[in-house]
């Protein structure tokens, strides 16, 4: 459904990951293709919707805290509540008897439904009887098998610089990681089409962005549900074509589906940045084998080694977790001697989280969540060693860097990011002379450098 009965003025409110920045960017889209305005305020608006994650207690908390701060509008001018995403696609029922202030609960499949909901309320939602004592409950339409798939005709609203975009290959996954409840909240593996994505980013460079990010919940394993039988390999080769694009950066990727061909490409392509994220989550033969990673220790040192050898320059970033049932004392030591020997660039390192619905979560031997803190700030210690001596290394090196804007520090200064330092999680480099304008990829000197961040001087 696109049209609505009635055009409003909407605040929206996105949480978590990328891929959900992308959900709530095509969400805008369609609402401003109906009609409906999109206002900076909350105060201001006639509906707020909110696009939840769902994924860890963290992410879950968040979520329930921003919704009860958007019900408090309710009281003021806000006529409809509107809540979408990974949260009420888990816990719909449980999010609507909680919180009776919503009046619209959608799942991660039902996107398309939101401009008919913000407008109006579609012909087939379900509204459940209340329980005693209660008017009403939220309208619920979650679809229970997730199967929404945007592509380069749906509309999107740019939230971030304009210069700089994620793209999402592909919806779902269908990995049996232990710990995950992804594939129950985003259901099986679907890719787009090469053309498809193709051309939306042809829209996305004539709009101004010089930078594409793509994304998915498993971005090596793109095309493998299709009878056309893509390839992550063949996809950047078709995207590095277009005219006026500069850079491609790869999120999400998975040890196990790395192949030769795709290395060649990420080394031979210059407009294919040098970086590549790999979440890892552990090293220890008898952990991946009980978060159900599918692979062994082997192929975690064989495709590090394969990366650095290959790709010049490259720069890795990955994530770890530890506590995880059954984790050891010796399994963790492991793990922080493959740090050490990896030197990887970034690293984040999570502690486990209990997720109901999970295998891991079925699982006895629980780690204390001392323990599990306390191995996190060890491993983390010594990743920031790694992560300064290689900051250091880069003083009096000149990089290429895509200028973000103004500084968040301080007016007098840009900021912007060398192709080692993704959107928003690997720190910046900030700018102390020169001018240049958002979007444009300059010559810099590094000056100096922080814990997160590098001072670099514009040639």
């Amino acid at each position: 459904m696109v049209g609505s009965s009635a055009n409003k003025k909407v605040y929206f409110v996105s949480l978590g990951c990328p891929k959900n920045r992308v959900d709530s960017e095509v969400m805008l889209g369609s609402m401003g293709t109906a009609g409906h305005e999109l206002v900076s305020d909350p105060a201001d608006a006639e509906v707020i919707v909110v696009n939840t994650c769902g994924f860890i207690d963290a992410a879950k908390e968040e979520s329930i805290d921003t919704i009860l701060e958007m019900a408090q509008y309710k009281q003021s001018g806000c006529e409809k509540l509107v809540v979408t995403g990974c949260l009420t696609q888990r816990y719909p029922d449980e999010v609507a008897e909680g919180i009776p202030e919503i009046d619209h609960i959608l799942g991660s499949a039902d996107y398309r439904e939101i401009a008919s909901v913000v407008g109006g309320q579609p012909s087939d939602a379900q509204q459940p009887d209340p329980p005693k004592g209660r008017v009403k409950l939220p309208v619920i339409q979650v679809s229970e098998t997730p199967e929404y798939l945007y592509d380069h005709t749906d509309k999107r609203v740019i939230t971030g610089h304009r210069h700089s975009a994620y793209v999402k290959i592909a919806e779902g996954c269908d990995r049996p990681c232990s710990f995950c409840i992804i594939p129950k909240l985003r259901g099986p593996q679907r890719s787009r089409s090469i053309e498809s994505v193709v051309k939306e980013v042809e829209g996305l460079v004539a709009g101004g962005t010089v930078e594409v990010n793509l994304v998915a919940q498993d971005l090596t394993r793109y095309g493998v549900d299709r009878d056309d039988e893509p390839t992550l390999a063949g996809l950047l080769e078709a995207v590095c074509k277009i005219d006026g694009l500069r850079w491609v950066r790869l999120h999400y990727t998975y040890p196990t589906a790395f192949t030769d061909e795709l290395i060649d490409v990420i080394a031979r392509e210059p407009k294919v940045v040098k970086y590549i994220d790999v979440p890892l989550q552990h090293i220890a033969f008898d952990m991946l084998k009980r978060m159900r990673r599918g692979h062994s220790p082997r192929v975690t040192h064989e495709l590090v080694r394969k990366l650095r050898e290959r790709v010049d320059d490259v720069v890795l970033r990955t994530t770890f977790i530890v506590g995880h049932p059954g984790e050891t004392d010796e399994e963790f030591q492991e793990l922080c001697d493959f740090v050490q020997e990896a030197q990887f660039d970034h690293v984040g390192v999570f502690t486990y989280s209990t997720e109901p619905g999970t295998h891991a979560a079925t699982l006895g031997d629980a780690v204390p969540q001392q323990v599990m803190d306390e191995r996190r700030e060890r491993l983390m210690a010594i990743q920031q060693r790694i992560a300064k001596a290689k900051k250091e290394a880069l003083v009096g090196r000149e990089l290429d860097v895509l200028v973000d804007g103004i500084s968040d520090e301080s007016d007098l200064l840009l900021q912007g990011r060398w192709y080692g330092q993704a959107p928003e999680i690997d720190g910046v480099v900030y700018l102390t002379d020169g001018t240049a304008q958002p979007g444009e990829i300059v010559r810099v000197r590094v000056t100096d450098f922080a814990e997160y961040d590098l001072a670099a001087s514009i040639l």
